[in-house]
């Protein structure tokens, strides 16, 4: 990349949403759509728990996630190619659940 965001818009397009989720009452589907972003943090979460609690074992190779695919062999390519699947997947998912009660009214 030749530019990188930085923390102060990072945190700043995340603020905001945030709050749009609240303010449209989805918070829910926030969890869904960024579905792939909660797995990565989840597997940061089950890498340090197990490592800790087993004193030195680990789970995954390496986390986040996408490193542990790239450890097993897998090209950056692949992995980032993969991940954009699987998170257009969760969109759709997302998309799916908003709009199944407009499916069923009608």
């Amino acid at each position: 990349a030749k530019i990188f965001m930085g923390d102060t818009g990072s945190l700043a397009i995340g603020g905001a949403i945030a709050g749009f989720a609240i303010l449209s009452r989805t918070e829910l589907l926030l969890g869904i759509i960024g579905g792939l972003f909660v797995l990565i943090t989840l597997s940061v979460i089950i890498q340090v728990g197990y490592f800790k609690a087993t004193g030195g074992k680990r789970v995954f190779k390496m986390a986040p996630l996408q490193h542990h695919f790239e450890l097993k062999g897998w090209a950056e390519v692949t992995v980032v190619v993969r991940f954009w699947i699987l998170g257009g997947l969760f969109v759709a998912v997302g998309l799916g659940v908003f709009y199944a009660e407009w499916v069923v009214l009608l």
